[in-house]
């Protein structure tokens, strides 16, 4: 147990600087296989055209075409939680560093990013192996334009933070 909150407070103090010194090391083939997986259940990756390019039509949280650069909370006609709408507000754009923490652990990712003490992400779904967050990101960077923005929001289709279990 001891060393268990020695890590975990290690972690604390680390994990920015850790996922930053790990950015850039996801392998795209190995994310497409933890995507196929685990996040289809809730997650598309669909196009401005309405094609498919990963996924199922599945509608539980929004489209995650274009995810990398875009910001966060932002997909069209999504409900996202509060906390998520707080984060978008504040700025924040997904990029890998945010993406692998976010989909670490969401809830307790977005209150310390807001600084709330309360609410839930909507996104259940933990991604226990960070490298896995590393290469699921890897994966989603190759769909839309990583500038991202309100160029890739306009896909249709939904994919990610959702009612039950979503994501970015």
């Amino acid at each position: 147990m001891r060393t268990r909150v020695m890590a975990v407070a290690a972690g604390a103090l680390l994990g920015p600087g850790l996922a930053w010194a790990q950015e850039g090391t996801g392998d795209a083939a190995a994310g497409e296989q933890q995507f196929n997986r685990q996040c289809v259940a809730c997650h598309v990756v669909q196009d401005a055209g309405g094609e498919v390019l990963a996924g199922r039509n599945a509608h539980v949280g929004p489209n995650l075409y274009g995810v990398a650069g875009r910001v966060a909370g932002s997909y069209p006609d999504f409900a996202y939680s509060t906390l998520m709408q707080a984060y978008g507000a504040a700025g924040a754009v997904w990029e890998e560093g945010n993406f692998v923490a976010y989909v670490q652990d969401p809830t307790g990712y977005l209150r310390e990013a807001t600084g709330e003490a309360s609410g839930r992400s909507k996104m259940a779904y933990q991604v226990r192996d960070e490298q896995q967050a590393h290469d699921l990101w890897a994966f989603l960077a190759t769909f839309g334009d990583a500038g991202g923005g309100a160029a890739t929001d306009a896909g249709a289709g939904a994919g990610a933070e959702a009612e039950a279990g979503t994501s970015p």
